[in-house]
């Protein structure tokens, strides 16, 4: 069912997003590790920059997936009805 409202109440893909931030975050580890011993200090602040806002995410995906239906809502559940912003 489409309102036409879809960006302002669009749904995100929370299990999606986690795993694509836990196959970041395994990268981005493995970079900064991998950086470290190599000596190239650079690559190794910037992988673990990537590193930390990969975490940040996840840690807000799973907030997000803990919340309930409100975020995660099933296939049942059509989409939400747009506020009235008119007076």
């Amino acid at each position: 069912m489409r309102t036409g409202s879809e960006p302002r109440t669009a749904r995100s893909a929370l299990r999606a997003r986690f795993w694509l931030s836990v196959w970041g975050l395994v990268w981005a580890l493995f970079g900064t590790v991998a950086f470290t011993l190599a000596g190239r200090t650079g690559w190794a602040i910037a992988c673990g920059a990537l590193l930390l806002i990969v975490t940040i995410d996840l840690i807000v995906v799973l907030r997000h997936i803990r919340q309930g239906p409100h975020y995660q809502p099933g296939p049942g559940i059509p989409p939400y009805r747009p506020p009235d912003d008119h007076p």
